[in-house]
């Protein structure tokens, strides 16, 4: 069997583009938020990056069967944010061309429409680790122009703070139910980096309110292969969360 007699779901090429955002980074803590991002995580540390440490939310290091493997209490976990050693994939209410994220409210500070999560840990996040993202839902609620609030910081907002802020920034994906974007421009912009199969150049535009670079000839998401299908499948996510995530 081979994956091009297997039907790929939508949610498998997700999966598979989040676990490539882990790919050779070494031993540092993946930090994955949302179903789908956690399949990757674990994905990639039984395939191609193996020193990829895993937590269980809590106060344990975990193994690829769960069990603990090493103890990780908070202040620990906090001097790894500081250190560097930890790759997060955060979620996005909005995001914008730049990479400033917003998980804090919509609409104006002093009276917004909406409230969201709040800050949180994203500025120290994306001040000290790399950062990437995970939007289940491509459209231009989320990928906005600028955001109304900037929590997690982005590459111009890094720029303007000084050497301080640059010194350990990177957002190295961002990944939604459309592809697979990052900021390797002149000016760190968004750029696409590939569009999932079955996507369209017409539906990122659509789907986008600022301009991307790179749709006028897109590559495409890697096929899995048939063994990290098998993972996704029948070890890793048996009961196919990830279909509630971004559905066939």
């Amino acid at each position: 069997m081979t994956t091009s007699t297997v039907r790929v779901s939508r949610a498998e090429y997700c999966v598979i583009a989040c676990a490539e955002a882990w790919r050779d980074n070494g031993e540092v803590l993946a930090s994955p938020m949302g179903v789908i991002p956690s399949v990757g995580a674990r994905l990639a540390r039984r395939t191609f990056s193996p020193d990829l440490l895993l937590t269980d939310g809590e106060a344990m290091l975990v193994g690829l069967d769960g069990e603990p493997e090493g103890w990780l209490p908070y202040r620990q976990h906090l001097a790894m944010v500081t250190g560097g050693r930890r790759h997060v994939m955060m979620g996005a209410s909005q995001i914008d061309r730049f990479g400033n994220q917003n998980i804090s409210c919509i609409g104006d500070w002093n009276r917004p429409a909406r409230q969201l999560l709040g800050v949180r840990g994203a500025p120290v996040n994306t001040l000290n680790n790399p950062v990437s993202y995970w939007v289940p839902k491509h459209s231009t609620r989320v990928f906005v122009p600028k955001v109304d609030m900037i929590s997690g910081v982005g590459y111009d907002s890094a720029a303007t703070a000084g050497p301080s802020a640059t010194r350990y920034h990177r957002i190295p994906r961002v990944v939604s139910d459309l592809g697979v974007f990052d900021f390797a421009t002149p000016d760190h912009s968004m750029r696409v980096v590939s569009l999932h199969p079955g996507v369209t150049a017409d539906d990122v535009r659509e789907a986008t309110a600022f301009e991307l670079s790179g749709l006028d000839d897109p590559a495409y998401t890697r096929e899995p292969t048939t063994e990290e299908l098998r993972l996704i499948r029948e070890v890793i996510d048996p009961d196919s969360l990830r279909d509630r995530e971004v559905r066939p």
